[in-house]
């Protein structure tokens, strides 16, 4: 433990980083994936298998926690630690990637945006000063500057101006976090698809001197080469001594080829997400639970698999819960995911401590590629 906000490299393997993000809350192991907890809740699990799978932090949305139940509301009750029962590190996002995707008006100039709650309609403001304040309430350790995140394909004069309001947006955001011992605040570099842009942004973030960055603006549609060719000219750029952190990444493969340009830290709600859908991650690959092939099958997803949802219940049950549409089938595939990404993030930072990553995303790669049992 600490009273200081740290990052330590341990290890290197080419570009493949293996670290520890040090926090008064606990530490974080890099590479590392962040269980998407938006509302307060990792949808569908109980805080405690979130924790024994592995997880050293999970993260939270200022944007849905600002309307439901209210920063105001968390600090009162304590803090999001208190009121979601999570002792380990919180990242919190800065609300800027819901308020253009989910507000059906928005309004956006030099001062923030204001937008229509999606939930009941009423007008909010939200400024660079506002959205660490409410990170501020919700006692966050890691807090993201507010940035504007456009969506790609989009024109090159778009691109550059989001970068640049982003840009001072950061500057104000770090006026307003302040000296807060134990916490950090991370700039987010944007620039969408343009490398000079990309370029840009990381330097003047670094200029700003930060304590962890974060690469935004990526797996919002464009090709997986796009996104690992902006890491080329972004990660380079950055600070050695600094975290790095994709944001919204991603697919297991995703992840591994993320790691292998430099990148230590993770989120994304696919897990959950797809869990809840009938669509299990494992050894083998994706498994669509959904499918007819498994009704009469008394296999578990993965015999090997420390986790109970994968090694103990039937591919014939699990069948039967997702097309029943019970809630319990989403439960159990939710594990299930979340428990291959931490193992998957284990091995990842076993193979870069013995400089064999290259080898473990060749036979992880081929597992994937060799596919799913026969049928029975």
């Amino acid at each position: 433990m600490t009273d200081t906000f740290q990052f330590r490299l341990l290890a290197t393997d080419g570009t493949a980083r293996r670290g520890e993000v040090l926090t008064p809350r606990g530490t974080i192991r890099t590479p590392a994936f962040m269980p998407v907890g938006t509302v307060g809740t990792v949808k569908a699990m109980y805080l405690d298998q979130v924790r024994d799978l592995g997880a050293d932090i999970i993260l939270g949305n200022t944007y849905h926690l600002m309307l439901r139940p209210g920063a105001e509301r968390v600090a009162r009750l304590g803090g999001l630690h208190k009121f979601i029962r999570w002792e380990r590190p919180i990242l919190t996002d800065s609300g800027g990637f819901q308020v253009m995707s989910l507000s059906s008006l928005r309004k956006l100039n030099e001062q923030g945006v204001t937008f229509k709650s999606h939930v009941d309609g009423a007008l909010y403001h939200m400024s660079p000063e506002r959205s660490i304040e409410i990170q501020g309430l919700l006692d966050s350790d890691i807090q993201m500057q507010l940035d504007e995140c456009v969506a790609l394909p989009a024109e090159p004069d778009e691109i550059e101006r989001a970068m640049e309001m982003s840009l001072r947006w950061a500057e104000r955001c770090k006026v307003a976090f302040g000296d807060q011992p134990g916490k950090a605040m991370f700039g987010i570099v944007q620039g969408g698809d343009i490398p000079k842009l990309r370029e840009r942004s990381a330097l003047a973030l670094k200029d700003l001197d930060l304590k962890g960055y974060a690469v935004g603006g990526l797996a919002v549609g464009e090709p997986q080469q796009v996104m690992l060719d902006m890491l080329d000219v972004t990660c380079p750029v950055l600070p050695v001594e600094k975290p790095r952190y994709l944001m919204g990444v991603g697919t297991p493969d995703d992840i591994l080829k993320s790691v292998a340009h430099g990148i230590d830290m993770f989120d994304c709600v696919m897990p959950t997400r797809s869990g809840r859908h009938g669509l299990a991650f494992t050894r083998y690959g994706r498994i669509n639970l959904r499918n007819a092939r498994h009704a009469e099958d008394m296999r578990p997803l993965d015999e090997q698999s420390s986790c109970p949802a994968a090694r103990d219940y039937s591919r014939a049950y699990l069948h039967h819960l997702i097309r029943s549409n019970e809630s319990l089938g989403g439960m159990l595939l939710s594990w299930n995911n979340l428990a291959y990404y931490q193992e998957l993030m284990a091995g990842i930072r076993k193979a870069i401590e013995e400089g064999r990553y290259a080898d473990f995303m060749a036979e992880t790669q081929e597992g994937w590629k060799r596919g799913d049992l026969p049928p029975v």
